[in-house]
Order: C-alpha cells, then sequence, then structure tokens
C-alpha cells in the first residue's frame, strides 16, 4: 500500500487576518483618533455654555452672600467682564474665561439682600457663534439656571 505524499516545499497562504494584526490596526486608529481630538479647538457652542454655568453659580453665590451679610449686592456688567459691587473686592471672579463674551441686556441686577427678588433674565452670546446663545433666568425665588 502506497501513502499519499505531500508536498511539503510549496508554500501554503493563510487565508484572513489574524487577532493580532486586527488589534495593531484598532490600536493605531485609536491613536489616531485621541490625537485629533486633542487638536481640536473648544467649540464656540462648549465655551459658552461653560460660561452660561459659571454665571448662574456666580450669581447665586453673590446672593448667597447678599442673604448672609444683610447687604444689597448688584451685579454689573463691565467692558472686560462684570464685578459684585457690595461685595469685598475679589471675593468672587470678575472677568470671563473666553473672550468675546456678551451679556444682554447690559444691565446691573440686585442679587438681595431679600429672599426673593425680580425675576431676571440674562442672556449670553459669544463674538465667535453670535447666533447660539445662553440664557441664565431666575423666576426670583430658585436658584438662576441655565436654559
Amino acid at each position: 500500500m502506497r501513502m499519499a505524499s505531500f508536498n511539503t516545499s510549496t508554500p501554503t497562504r493563510s487565508q484572513g487576518v489574524t487577532l493580532l494584526e486586527l488589534m495593531v490596526v484598532v490600536s493605531i486608529m485609536a491613536l489616531a483618533a485621541a490625537g485629533v481630538s486633542f487638536a481640536l479647538r473648544d467649540a464656540p457652542n462648549a465655551q459658552l455654555e461653560r460660561e452660561a454655568n459659571r454665571l448662574a453659580a456666580l450669581l447665586e453665590a453673590g446672593r448667597a452672600a447678599s442673604r448672609a451679610s444683610g447687604a444689597p449686592v448688584r451685579w454689573v456688567v463691565t467692558p472686560d467682564g462684570f464685578r459684585f459691587d457690595g461685595l469685598q473686592p475679589q471675593t468672587l471672579p470678575e472677568n470671563w474665561l473666553a473672550t468675546g463674551i456678551r451679556v444682554q441686556p447690559a444691565q446691573s441686577i440686585l442679587l438681595g439682600p431679600e429672599p426673593i427678588i425680580s425675576a431676571q433674565v440674562l442672556v449670553l452670546s459669544i463674538s465667535e457663534a453670535p447666533a447660539r446663545t445662553a440664557t441664565v433666568a431666575s423666576d426670583g425665588l430658585r436658584p438662576f439656571t441655565v436654559r
């Protein structure tokens, strides 16, 4: 009986991709995506939202300080930012984190010392995307929130 002989001199071609090759390709793509995300600038929408949330928190801090001290505190828009009249200087921040933030209406807001103030609405915009706005408001009883 004769046994079948196999020719071992011809190379065999693999069909498909190994798991290791697939993992290398996926890791290279992940590194490239991470590099691109770090290279992108902060979007104006994110800056505007961050400023609106920060302003709401600062207005609430000013309101709480006014109630605690019993002295009126007024938030005033300035050409280069804002200020809190009635508080010690540097008690709260007085500038925007981003450049080009505009507030409408550009008037002052009385934050206390009464626990109930008049309803307030401020509309923030950024010069990079003037069509986008964020609204910071309070009905006078509840805290300032971003709408």
